[in-house]
C-alpha cells in the first residue's frame, strides 16, 4: 500500500462538473490501493472575486482580516470534493489548514510553513477514508489564520507529503508535465519523463510556470518525490527526483525563457571600490530585484561600465534611481532598454559535457541573434537577447541540442 497526496489546482476544480471529475480520480487511485490525501486550491476565479470585495470594503485591508477572508475558498473545495466523494461511495473527511495544525510564521499573506501535526490525518488514512485538506493556509502560535502566498497550495501538498512520508507528491495541473520548453513556442517540445530537483528549480525560477519554486526547494529538502500530471487526461506526468546516473547522459534538458527582463546601463563611471555597491545599493533599498550584472573597464581604465538587468514592472523606477545615480558619481550616462529577454538551457550534463555554451553561442549566431548580456552556473547559462528574437531563439536552441527527440534524455 503507498500513500499518496495529491494536489488540484483551482481550474481543476473550477465548476462542480471539474470537482465531480476530481473525485473519480481519487476514488480511483484509491480503489487501486493507495491511501490518499487530497490538498485542494480555492475554485478558479473565487479568491480574486474575494479580493475585489474587500476592496470594496476598503482597499487598504488589514493583512489579517484578509487572510481570514481568502482562506475561504480553499473551504469551500474540500467540503465539496468531500461531498463528491461520499457520493461514488468513498469515504472521505475534509480538514482546513488549522485543523489539521498546518503551523505557520504570522507573516499574513506570506507565511512559511513551520510544522504540521499528522496525527489526525494519518488516523483517518488508517480509518480508511481519503482526507481532503485546504490548500495555501494555516494557523500561527496565536491560532490566527494565515496563508501562504502565490503557489501556496503546491507548498502545502509537498508539506503534508513529507510530514507523512508519502511515497509520492502528485501535483494535478492544466498540463501533462514538464517539457523540453513551452509547446506554444516550439510545437516539437517533448514532455520529459523525469527532471532532477536542481534542473526543476532553475526552470522555475528562470520563468517555467509549471511548478512554483517554494514547492519544489521543500521537496528537495524533504527528498519527497513529485510528479506533475494532468487533470484533464491520463498519462504518466513527470517525475522530479534527485539526479542519477542515467541523466547525466543529456546535455541539457531543457530550455526556459522570461519576457520580462528590462536592462539597464551606467557608462563612465569612475573605477574605484565599492563602486558596484554606490550602483546597485539605492536599486536595493527601493525594494528592486536585480538580475544578471556585467561590469566591463572602460579603455581608458580608470572608468567602468556597469549593466545589470531588473524586472520589467519595475524599469522605469530602477532608471530614475539610476540617472541620479550617474549624476552624483560623475558617470557619463544611465540608458535603458524594456525591450529585452532572457533564454536560459538547463541541465546536469553540462557538469560532464564540454562545450556547452560554445554550441549554444554558436546556434544563437547562425540565425543571426545578438547576445547582450551572458550569466552561468553548473547547470545552467542564461542569455539576454532582443524581445523579437524570442521565439527564433528557444527553437533555434531547441533544434541545436536535439531535445525532440526521444535520445536527447
Amino acid at each position: 500500500m503507498a500513500l499518496i497526496v495529491q494536489k488540484y489546482g483551482g481550474t481543476s476544480v473550477g465548476s462542480v462538473e471539474r470537482i465531480q471529475a476530481v473525485a473519480e480520480k481519487v476514488k480511483a487511485a484509491k480503489d487501486r490501493g493507495n491511501q490518499v490525501v487530497v490538498v485542494v486550491s480555492a475554485m478558479s476565479g473565487q479568491t480574486n472575486r474575494l479580493i475585489a470585495l474587500a476592496h470594496e470594503i476598503n482597499a487598504e485591508g488589514d493583512p489579517r482580516e484578509m487572510d481570514v477572508l481568502i482562506s475561504t475558498g480553499e473551504q469551500v473545495t474540500i467540503a465539496l470534493l468531500s461531498m463528491a466523494l461520499q457520493r461514488i461511495g468513498c469515504p472521505a473527511r475534509s480538514y482546513t489548514g488549522g485543523q489539521v495544525h498546518i503551523l505557520t510564521d504570522s507573516a499574513h499573506s506570506k507565511a512559511r510553513i513551520q510544522d504540521i501535526d499528522g496525527a489526525r490525518v494519518q488516523a483517518d488514512l488508517e480509518a480508511g477514508r481519503v482526507v481532503v485538506v485546504a490548500g495555501f493556509q494555516g494557523v500561527d502560535q496565536q491560532g490566527d489564520i494565515t496563508t501562504l502566498g502565490r503557489g501556496g497550495s503546491d507548498t502545502t501538498a509537498v508539506a503534508m507529503a513529507a510530514a507523512l512520508k508519502a511515497d509520492e507528491c502528485q501535483i494535478y495541473t492544466d498540463v501533462d508535465g514538464v517539457y523540453t520548453t513551452d509547446p506554444r513556442i516550439e510545437p516539437k517540445a517533448r514532455r520529459l519523463e523525469r527532471i532532477t530537483f536542481e534542473e526543476m528549480l532553475e526552470m522555475a525560477s528562470l520563468g517555467s510556470k509549471v511548478l512554483q519554486i517554494r514547492a519544489v526547494e521543500f521537496a528537495g529538502k524533504y527528498n519527497v518525490p513529485l510528479r506533475v500530471l494532468s487533470s484533464f487526461e491520463e498519462g504518466e506526468g513527470t517525475l522530479i527526483t534527485f539526479e542519477e546516473e542515467s541523466m547525466e547522459q543529456a546535455k541539457i534538458s531543457g530550455i526556459a525563457f522570461n519576457r520580462d527582463e528590462a536592462k539597464l546601463t551606467i557608462l563612465g563611471v569612475p573605477d574605484h571600490p565599492g563602486v558596484a555597491y554606490q550602483i546597485l545599493g539605492p536599486i536595493s533599498d527601493a525594494n528592486i530585484e536585480v538580475d544578471m550584472i556585467v561590469q566591463n573597464i572602460a579603455a581608458d581604465t580608470s572608468t567602468t561600465d556597469f549593466t545589470f538587468t531588473v524586472h520589467r514592472n519595475d524599469y522605469k523606477k530602477a532608471l530614475g534611481i539610476l540617472q541620479a545615480t550617474a549624476e552624483s558619481l560623475g558617470a557619463r550616462e544611465a540608458l535603458g532598454d524594456d525591450t529585452m529577454v532572457k533564454i536560459s538551457i538547463v541541465g546536469v550534463g553540462m557538469r560532464s559535457h564540454a562545450g556547452i555554451a560554445s554550441q549554444m553561442f554558436e546556434a544563437l549566431s547562425s540565425e543571426g541573434i545578438n547576445i547582450n548580456m551572458i550569466s552561468t552556473s553548473e547547470i545552467k547559462i542564461s542569455v539576454v537577447v532582443d524581445e523579437k528574437y524570442l521565439e527564433l531563439g528557444v527553437r533555434t536552441l531547441h533544434e541545436a541540442f536535439s531535445l525532440d527527440s526521444e535520445a536527447a534524455n
